[in-house]
């Protein structure tokens, strides 16, 4: 194994720094390579090789003069049990459940700068940007394409807003809302043998139904037999968190004969006290402003008869939804202090809350990390559904990573 370090050290060389592209590309480049996918990111990673020096391209291993460090806690498998896309990937964690389940990552999409900083920190990768403007054909070949597509257009307080400030939402959303149908144009180029799809639970009743209706006649025309369910995180962590989970089987391949069922959710025994952080920073504790503006706003909307409040969480109990929104206050889940104003989490207890384990890299600010924490997914609940599509795609084919033809043996 190359210490990329060590490597650094040796060439002492001035490099040209890449652009975000050009690191999508030679991180995709350097993770695929041996594995098959590697030709997808070579043009590009060897151009940006020349750039350095002319007499490295034909050697695969230049990361050492890339300009970030190589020492992640989430190393790709060199081939993996089977290969996946990571769409709208967040800081990853769809992509660690996947790997957990002994599963190789191709390709990575995610516009936002600071998802992209987390994502390369944990798993040395670049996701590449805007998904409108990749060219699906030059996605790898893959078994199975995971995304959670955007959820504001359709989540109850992203349409409540839209409506206060006369926006549209849902498909009528032209810049998140319609994303759905960057998903669509890649299965239909690709096709993979499954995919797996997470919204908010309003996607099922958003615009009375209408656009779900769209999603699923949408996916049943691309000839994938879907199946569907509302499923809560709080079997798995310390919050209640309902999400659609939407799951496909290609239907050229398998006739509608995969017998795939979600999985039976486990006793729920969570606690919040479980994932908080013994000594934690008296700055995550509100100020006497913060906790009486808060207060006066809960008692004000009670009297008007509204639920609108702040989240004490009991510590025997899970919590409230996290959201994206945490960083403006905390209010939504504070934890309660003896002796003292109550709390908001920490980020490494709010990364603790969507189930990822302590070794998980934060590198952002605490509110840039509130932000990926509450856009992201409870990464054991979907480890739990990935392995059901793993096992059912493992049994349908005998071995998933056999052939991607359709009428052969897979």
């Amino acid at each position: 194994m190359i210490k990329y370090s060590e490597v650094k050290e040796k060439l002492r060389i001035e490099v040209k720094k890449p652009d975000q592209t050009e690191l999508a590309h030679l991180t995709h480049y350097f993770q695929s390579y041996p594995n098959g996918s590697s030709h997808y990111f070579q043009e590009q990673a060897v151009e940006y090789g020349k750039s350095i020096d002319p007499s490295i391209v034909n050697e695969p291993y230049f990361q050492g003069y890339l300009p970030f460090e190589w020492d992640i806690p989430f190393p790709p498998h060199e081939h993996g049990n089977f290969r996946f896309i990571d769409l709208f990937a967040g800081i990853g964690g769809f992509r660690l459940a996947f790997h957990n389940l002994g599963g190789k990552c191709v390709f990575t999409s995610e516009w936002n700068q600071y998802a992209q900083k987390t994502y390369l920190a944990n798993f040395g990768e670049v996701p590449f940007g805007d998904i409108t403007k990749i060219d699906e054909k030059e996605i790898p070949e893959h078994d199975i394409l995971i995304a959670g597509f955007p959820c504001q257009p359709f989540s109850i307080a992203g349409v409540s807003k839209k409506n206060s400030l006369g926006r549209s939402h849902g498909f009528k959303d032209e810049t998140q809302g319609t994303l759905f149908f960057d998903i669509k144009r890649i299965l239909n180029e690709n096709r993979p043998k499954a995919f797996l799809l997470e919204n908010v639970k309003n996607l099922v009743s958003h615009d009375k139904g209408n656009t779900f209706k769209v999603i699923k006649q949408t996916l049943k025309k691309l000839r994938y037999n879907i199946h569907f369910q509302v499923l809560d995180g709080k079997y798995f962590v310390p919050q209640h968190r309902e999400r659609i989970v939407i799951v496909g089987f290609d239907e050229d391949r398998y006739n509608g004969e995969e017998k795939f069922e979600f999985p039976t959710m486990p006793q729920s025994a969570h606690a919040i006290e479980e994932i908080l952080e013994p000594n934690p920073d008296p700055k995550y504790t509100l100020t006497d402003n913060l906790w009486n503006y808060l207060q006066n706003y809960a008692a004000k909307h009670k009297a008007q008869g509204n639920g609108f409040g702040f989240g004490l969480v009991n510590l025997d109990g899970i919590t409230r939804t996290l959201s994206a929104r945490y960083y403006k206050d905390g209010s939504e889940v504070l934890i309660p202090q003896e002796g003292l104003n109550p709390r908001r989490l920490t980020p490494r207890e709010c990364a603790r809350l969507q189930g990822f384990p302590d070794n998980f890299v934060i590198p952002v600010s605490d509110t840039q990390a509130y932000k990926q924490f509450g856009n992201s997914v409870v990464t054991p609940l979907m480890q739990a559904v990935g392995e059901k599509i793993v096992n059912e795609l493992t049994r349908l084919n005998g071995c998933i990573r056999k052939s991607n033809t359709i009428g052969s043996a897979v």
